[in-house]
């Protein structure tokens, strides 16, 4: 039941376009309820400026995280898992943003 539960928010992130894997990272990064065991505040800078780089909307105006739905599901779900699914669930997301980054 747990790997279910992380296999499927692994395949919505997978799902996702650019721009909202880094938004939801920004959400995870800053968040004080996940229990992540990573350098949020290294993340979370590195996510933000990759998100800036290539959205302009996000560099110029104040950002609502609230209006992207997707994310505020997928966030909503990591909620309900247990301290290490969210931090499976973290490291996924986050290597597959080093990646990203690494390509560029």
């Amino acid at each position: 039941m747990e790997t279910d539960k992380v296999r499927y928010l692994i395949d919505m992130i997978n799902d996702m376009n650019i721009k909202d894997k880094l938004r939801l990272a920004i959400c995870m990064s800053q968040s004080k309820w996940s229990g992540l065991i990573y350098n949020t505040k290294e993340n979370y800078e590195k996510f933000d400026n990759m998100l800036k780089s290539i959205d302009e909307e996000y560099r110029t105006t104040l950002i609502n995280f609230g209006k992207y739905k997707l994310v505020m599901f997928a966030i909503a779900k990591l909620m309900e898992m247990e301290w290490a699914e969210q931090n499976k669930v973290a490291l996924y997301l986050f290597n597959k943003l080093n990646n990203f980054r690494m390509a560029l």
